[in-house]
């Protein structure tokens, strides 16, 4: 029995491998799609940099406004009017 016979419907080992050869030359001369592949790239980096740089501006967000709500929450911005009718100067 030879190595012909192995193969499903007779194909031979050598043929397989420049079918595949020639589909890979192919994929690369052709430039069908390769816009709609490049935007899919494009697209694909500006949202990752989005990601990230949402990450580090979430964290100075988070920073600046629990700085602003502890000043609210104390009386650092309170400026208290004085009782009398004529005031003095206070």
């Amino acid at each position: 029995m030879g190595m012909r016979s192995m193969w499903p419907l007779g194909c031979s080992c050598s043929g397989l491998v420049s079918a595949g050869v020639a589909v890979v030359r192919r994929w690369l001369r052709e430039e069908h799609g390769q816009d709609l592949i490049e935007y899919a790239l494009l697209s694909s980096v500006i949202g990752f940099a989005g990601i990230v740089a949402f990450s580090f501006i979430s964290d100075a967000m988070n920073t600046t406004y629990a700085s602003w709500d502890t000043a609210v929450q104390s009386d650092v911005l309170v400026e208290v009017p004085c009782p009398a009718s004529d005031p003095p100067p206070c």
